[in-house]
Parts: C-alpha cells; sequence; structure tokens
C-alpha cells in the first residue's frame, strides 16, 4: 500500500511541475480575452456527456467510481480508492473571410485521486487546467507604400491544484466543497514590424504571474422514483475571490531578417517589473438534474457566470455575464456480461450551447458543440478488488461567426483517461 501511496505522490510532483511551466495548449484567438480558454473541470467521462455534472454522483453499471470535481458532494459515495489521469489532443480550425488556417496541440489533460475516508465520506485532490492563453494574429495597415504589421501573440494558462471533500447525511443527501489554488503564467505581446529588413521595430510584452485560493461547494439530493430509478438534483458553485498578480512589462526595439527571423532586442526602451496587483474571480453557479436506472443515465445542466466582475490590476476586462445548457446520458448494456465485451463498454453522448463572456460589436461569441465517448472495461485484478477503465471521448463543435468580419472556430477535441479502482486501505483481520 505504502508503494502505491509513494507512486501517487510522485506522480502528483510530477504534474504540479509540468502545470506550472507556461505551454500553448490552444490556438484560439478568443483566448485573448480574460484570462483565456476556461476549460471546465470535466474529466472525460463527463466531457462525453455534454459536459452534465451537477447532479452526477455514480454512473449506471456496475458500481465503477468515477471522479467528479465539478461537484465535490459527489465525493462522499466513492468507496474505491480512485485514481483517473489522461491527455487531450485538439484539431482547430480558423476562417475569417476567405482565409483559413489549421492547427494541432496536445497536452497532459488532469490528474485526479479520491479515496473513501468513512462509510459516508470521502476526500479528492488533483491537478486541472483553468484556463488555456494561446493565440497569434495579425493585422496590417499600409501607409503610402510603407505597411505595417500590429502582431499579437499569448501563451500560458492558469492551473488549478483542488483537495476537496464531502459528506453524506442519510441516504439522500450529499454536501462538499473544495479548496483550490489557482496559479499559472500569462504572457501576452503586441508588436509593430515594418516590412522593410533591417527597419527598426517595437514590441509591448506582458507578463503576468497569477497565484491564490479559491474554493467551489455543492450539494445533491436523491429522489427515488422507482425500484429501479433514482432522480438526482443538484447545485454547485464557485467563488469570485481574489487572486494575487504580479506583472512585469518590458518595451524593447529589434529588427527582422531576410528570412522573417526576429533577433534579440536591440534596446530595452521601458522596464516595470514586480507591479503587485489583485484578480477578481467570477462568480459561478451550476444546477442540474439526472435520472438513472440499473443501465442508463439521463442529465441536464444549466450554468451562468458572472465574468462581467472580472477585473485585473483593477481594470474591469469589459467581458459579459455568460450561460450555458447542456443535455447528456449513458447506457451500458450489460456490466456483468461474460459473453460479450461490448455488452460491458460504456456507450456515451452529450450536447451543450453556450452564450460566452465575449461580445464583439454588440456580436456575442456563442458555442455549441456535440460530443461521443465510450467507457472501455479492462480485466480486473487483485481477486477482483481492482479494477480498469479506459475512458474515450471525442468532441466536435463551433465557436464565434463569420457574419461582421469575424473569426469562426471549429474544432475537434479528442481526451483519453485511466481510471483506476482499488481496495488499497482495508483492515484485515487474523484468527
Amino acid at each position: 500500500m505504502y508503494k502505491k501511496i509513494n507512486y501517487i505522490v510522485a506522480i502528483m510532483v510530477l504534474g504540479f511541475a509540468t502545470g506550472a511551466q507556461a505551454q500553448v495548449t490552444t490556438s484560439s484567438p478568443y483566448s485573448s480575452y480574460g484570462l483565456g480558454n476556461y476549460t471546465g473541470p470535466f474529466l472525460p467521462q463527463l466531457r462525453a456527456m455534454g459536459d452534465i455534472s451537477t447532479a452526477i454522483n455514480k454512473l449506471p453499471g456496475s458500481g465503477f467510481n468515477y471522479i467528479n470535481v465539478a461537484n465535490p458532494a459527489s465525493y462522499s459515495d466513492i468507496n474505491y480508492t480512485t485514481l483517473d489521469m489522461g491527455m487531450r489532443g485538439s484539431f482547430t480550425q480558423l476562417n475569417k473571410n476567405s482565409n483559413s488556417a489549421e492547427y494541432f496541440n496536445g497536452s497532459l489533460s488532469h490528474l485526479a485521486f479520491a479515496a473513501p475516508v468513512t462509510r459516508h465520506s470521502g476526500l479528492s485532490l488533483g491537478l486541472l487546467p483553468y484556463t488555456n492563453l494561446g493565440y497569434s494574429f495579425q493585422n496590417t495597415i499600409k501607409q503610402d507604400t510603407l505597411s505595417v504589421n500590429q502582431i499579437y501573440q499569448g501563451e500560458g494558462g492558469l492551473s488549478k491544484a483542488y483537495l476537496g471533500y464531502g459528506y453524506r447525511f442519510g441516504d439522500h443527501l450529499r454536501i462538499g466543497g473544495n479548496l483550490e489554488y489557482i496559479f499559472g503564467n500569462l504572457q501576452t505581446s503586441k508588436s509593430t514590424e515594418y516590412n522593410s529588413v533591417g527597419s527598426l521595430n517595437a514590441k509591448l510584452l506582458n507578463k503576468n504571474s497569477i497565484g491564490g485560493v479559491n474554493f467551489s461547494y455543492g450539494i445533491q439530493y436523491d429522489i427515488i422514483a422507482g425500484k429501479k430509478t433514482l432522480i438526482t438534483l443538484g447545485y454547485s458553485g464557485s467563488y469570485n475571490g481574489q487572486l494575487s498578480s504580479t506583472q512585469s512589462y518590458f518595451a524593447t526595439q529589434y529588427t527582422v531578417d531576410v528570412d522573417g527571423n526576429e533577433s534579440t532586442a536591440s534596446d530595452t526602451l521601458s522596464t516595470v517589473q514586480g507591479n503587485k496587483s489583485s484578480l477578481k474571480l467570477p462568480l459561478m453557479h451550476n444546477f442540474g438534474i439526472s435520472m438513472q436506472g440499473e443501465k442508463w443515465l439521463v442529465g441536464a445542466d444549466f450554468r451562468m457566470s458572472k465574468w462581467s466582475d472580472l477585473s485585473i490590476n483593477g481594470v474591469n476586462q469589459s467581458l459579459q455575464d455568460s450561460w450555458g445548457a447542456s443535455l447528456g446520458g449513458q447506457f451500458t448494456p450489460d456490466a456483468a456480461s461474460y459473453n460479450s465485451y461490448f455488452k460491458r463498454v460504456d456507450y456515451r453522448l452529450g450536447f451543450k450551447y453556450d452564450k460566452t463572456y465575449i461580445n464583439i460589436s454588440n456580436q456575442d461569441i456563442n458555442q455549441y458543440g456535440a460530443s461521443l465517448g465510450f467507457g472501455f472495461p479492462l480485466p480486473s485484478a487483485n481477486g477482483g478488488n481492482t479494477f480498469y477503465k479506459i475512458n474515450f471521448t471525442a468532441e466536435v463543435g463551433q465557436r464565434g461567426t463569420l457574419t461582421d468580419n469575424l473569426i469562426r472556430e471549429r474544432y475537434l477535441n479528442l481526451h483519453l483517461g485511466f481510471t483506476l479502482n482499488d481496495k488499497w486501505f482495508q483492515r484485515y483481520r487474523l484468527n
């Protein structure tokens, strides 16, 4: 057992070290707004159902445990030591007028651990992405015979490390909370380049290091609607806490060679380092309902977030409040089947729609998508006390529009997760 615990700690440390480094994990011009693209705390099995999560506890089938970070009340029914880790890949196509571009990004996506504490409670801890920042685009301005390129770039993102606890009162009511540490680095720049070799160009670079504590919470209530049917009502939310922000600004000059490569800065015009301020997060609310039987589950979520309150260094980010809805479900033909592997597979489907926090020239940037996923069970081990499952999810969707000279972003996101259920903390009696 201690070897297993040390193994988990080593993975956690590696995950924290990896998450702390700035990296390009998305290619989206819309990530230039606010803190980047908000990802949501969903593991692959929930993303496959359109991100429904608020009223999700255990999925139907064999009683296999999943970790639902989006509503910590669900931790109370964890009865196996559970480990979930995974990765994601994203194919993005950007269109504006007759121009188009395609990108691929991949990264580790999550690491989560959960274990029962008592018969009525459980805890979970892990590391997840919070936002992703990655973009590069330019505007060209012609001045007589001279062309000037204004280049905008950004990279980085925020991660969320959490420690959560859930408790069940009786057979129907569950509550829980997550203590979260949100941290990371955001780097953005704006450059002015002249289409002339040897010309002196200018760049304004902004580096923002962010860190601070926040918390989220949730509640779930079960209603028995028949011998084999269970209805669950859920609510979860995230507090609009404040994080610390340390910003540094650099104004530099540089040249570009004949191959378009940027030289080392030839001069630094201005430097401001260690400018400390605060960052206020949005208040988030999620409402959900689910209904499930022995082989199936269907659910729906409604969410809203007050992104209009987001401010950085005391400056409001001019975002609007967002809202969205999801619908999804899962079907497992026969989790205990001996003669057909595909009857033991979990089949998942989901749909979602969001009015995002971005509005450009009075045009809402909306997002909609569909998802399909599978849970593939692997052979059990350790005398039937250890279970494995591979979760695969594919999401297709669109954000934005070609109207009013805007950008349409179409994406295919692939998520792969590995889930382990095991009995680690057991007491054995010797007669």
